[in-house]
């Protein structure tokens, strides 16, 4: 039982381990849900996140001690298979949560596989002892969702076709991971084996759950999402990455005491990060849109595998921009990834962006392409500047860095209002209203 249910005086169900079901599905085209309530992110959903919290920091801080291309292609080498697990359990609570004791125990077990993989990952290219932990935790944590999505087939009749072969498909991508295990084989051809797996990972989950299979196939019942929980999880991930930006210009005391270069650094940062989260949430910036995932079944996908190269590139530049506070000039790598990183994740948010249809667009000062394609050219801009501003000190970049993306939300958030907006709202009402004389009717008592 939960708090919800208890606060709500409903009846639990008096199971510890409870019947696998799908939570929603498509029949013959319809949507159908087993209950018409939107769902949030569950407290064990939250409890994952704080994992991976310290699990990007660990990334991303080895590739910013080390800022070279060598350590850019590991960092997003084992960045990815990370992801790839937190989506499988995204899916598995979006698609079957049912917040039993199996369910619970499941992500316990993979938390603790992350954390093997997670502490011998960054190791894995220097020591096959760390390379076959690594994969091996991977493997199994890998091999229990995959377990999960079979088991629930044979009581879920709804998704039991797509489940079978998106089980079947993950088991053949863990036999792709099965030489690196070999110490004859080279850190390249290991590192070219991952990247491969990695791809067809992506390609193979779309397919799965694309609209081509389920037509090729003439499913009569065929899987959905709860559109409310998986924008609210893909958010939390997203915020996940933003903390990166904020948790390195405290932790350490790097800025120094009092008002310090470091200090116009980290509020330079804390700024960056601020506007990326205000971006993000608003989506293409505009008063009224339609979700990608509501817009199309295409778009809901470019949506998803969108989040991979957007969370892998802001988590390089906002680590980068971190470290700002404690160094006065920047290394030639470490400028190439702020502005690279920031630049590919900027350009993945015009994307997103561009995902969006907006409703009523004729009645805002920009149209949606206009506004939007001012991401575009900040991303532009911050690839190149490294090379461009290369005389800068830290403390000078990370002012321009910032002064980017300030203009950006500046104009955003003009060019998405709408024409008769107003800047300020009136202060009505702002006394309480006159009381009714009650006293004629006192007298009459």
């Amino acid at each position: 039982m939960n708090c919800n249910e208890l606060q709500e005086h409903s009846r639990a169900d008096c199971f510890l381990v409870k019947k696998p079901r799908a939570l929603q599905w498509f029949y013959k085209g319809q949507l159908v849900k087993e209950k018409e309530e939107e769902r949030q992110a569950g407290r064990f959903e939250l409890f994952l996140d704080l994992l991976y919290v310290a699990i990007v920091a660990n990334f991303s801080d080895e590739l910013a001690e080390h800022p070279d291309g060598a350590h850019l292609a590991k960092y997003i080498l084992i960045f990815a298979p990370a992801w790839h697990i937190w989506a499988d359990l995204r899916e598995i609570m979006n698609s079957y949560y049912t917040d039993d004791l199996l369910q619970r125990l499941v992500i316990l077990w993979v938390m603790a596989l992350l954390v093997l993989y997670a502490n011998n990952a960054n190791d894995a290219d220097e020591d096959i002892t760390a390379m076959r932990t690594t994969v091996g935790a991977y493997l199994v944590a890998r091999f229990t969702t995959l377990n999960v999505f079979l088991v629930t087939s044979f009581a879920a009749y709804q998704h039991r076709t797509q489940a079978r072969i998106m089980a079947g498909f993950m088991f053949v991508g863990l036999l792709i991971t099965i030489p690196l295990f070999l110490e004859d084989i080279s850190i390249r051809a290991k590192a070219a084996i991952v990247a491969v797996g990695i791809f067809y990972q992506e390609a193979t989950w779309a397919l799965t759950l694309s609209p081509w299979i389920k037509a090729k196939l003439h499913l009569t019942y065929s899987t959905a999402v709860d559109i409310a929980h998986e924008i609210d999880r893909m958010g939390a991930f997203f915020i996940i990455i933003l903390g990166e930006f904020v948790y390195s210009i405290i932790v350490g005391n790097k800025t120094g005491i009092g008002l310090t270069s470091g200090y116009a650094k980290a509020v330079c940062t804390l700024i960056i990060a601020f506007v990326l989260n205000w971006v993000y949430s608003s989506g293409d910036g505009s008063i009224q849109a339609t979700h990608p995932i509501r817009r199309s079944a295409w778009t809901a996908f470019g949506f998803f595998l969108l989040h991979l190269p957007l969370s892998a590139s802001f988590l390089i530049g906002g680590h980068i921009a971190a470290a700002s506070t404690a160094i006065e000039e920047f290394e030639d790598g470490q400028r190439w990834l702020l502005g690279g990183g920031l630049g590919v994740g900027m350009f993945c948010l015009w994307i997103y962006g561009m995902l969006y249809r907006v409703e009523g667009e004729c009645t805002l000062f920009m149209g949606q392409t206009t506004r939007i394609s001012m991401r575009l050219i900040i991303a532009i801009i911050l690839v190149v500047i490294p090379e461009s501003h290369n005389h800068l000190n830290a403390e000078s970049f990370m002012f321009v860095i910032m002064a980017l993306f300030a203009f950006l939300l500046i104009w955003e958030t003009i060019g998405g209002l709408s024409r008769t907006s107003k800047f300020f709202e009136p202060w009505t009402n702002r006394n309480p209203p006159p009381e009714e004389d009650d006293r004629e009717g006192l007298a009459g008592e």
